[in-house]
């Protein structure tokens, strides 16, 4: 007869009547049940030097720049093209033709300049984590001299000049970059 009362979810209309209660898996346990659903808001880390590094592993940062290089060049690639093809519109054309165009021009400015983000997303980051392996430290150095590769690498073919230009730019985007990233981690509370 006990069995009968015991409620074990499913009606909440029936929740509350008299004679019924609802059931509690943890009562045997002796455990409160706030303290059963109170998660660690931290990371959980299995080994203290996991918790020590600061830096993604090789895989994770050719993963990760490489993609974040292609997606910010094909979105900013598919929309130069976008523009370019609402401007080719011709005074006769059908709508169906127009589409065509702009979806045309979107993708071909988009996969072209999202491949060439990639690419230098790839190299960067075949860099950086070449020169942590080497010079066994991660800091602002490596960030630096890798952009200066990177960009003197990409341009290599262009000639000795433009590959010098090319790095020279990368290492001060870099630079600038690992800068705004030092100001934000003292002055902005995350």
């Amino acid at each position: 007869m006990a069995d009968s009362r015991i409620f074990s979810g499913g009606d909440a209309d029936h929740a509350h009547e008299p004679g019924r209660r609802l059931y509690n898996p943890y009562q045997d346990l002796q455990i409160p049940r706030q303290i059963v659903y109170d998660l660690p808001t931290s990371p959980e880390i299995l080994f203290h030097e996991e918790s020590i590094r600061q830096h993604r592993s090789w895989g994770e940062n050719l993963t990760y720049c490489t993609g974040v290089g292609y997606l910010a060049g094909a979105v900013a690639g598919g929309s130069i093209g976008l523009r370019d093809g609402l401007r080719t519109a011709e005074q006769g054309d059908s709508m169906k033709l127009r589409i065509n165009r702009v979806l045309n021009s979107s993708g071909h400015t988009g996969r072209r300049l999202g491949n060439k983000l990639g690419v230098v997303g790839l190299l960067y980051a075949g860099m950086e984590s070449g020169l942590v392996a080497l010079r066994d430290k991660d800091d602002w150095m490596n960030s630096v001299a890798a952009g200066l590769g990177t960009g003197a690498l990409f341009r290599a073919a262009s000639g000795p000049r433009s590959a010098a230009v090319a790095g020279a730019i990368g290492g001060l985007m870099v630079g600038a970059a690992v800068a705004v990233k030092q100001v934000f981690k003292r002055y902005v509370p995350i």
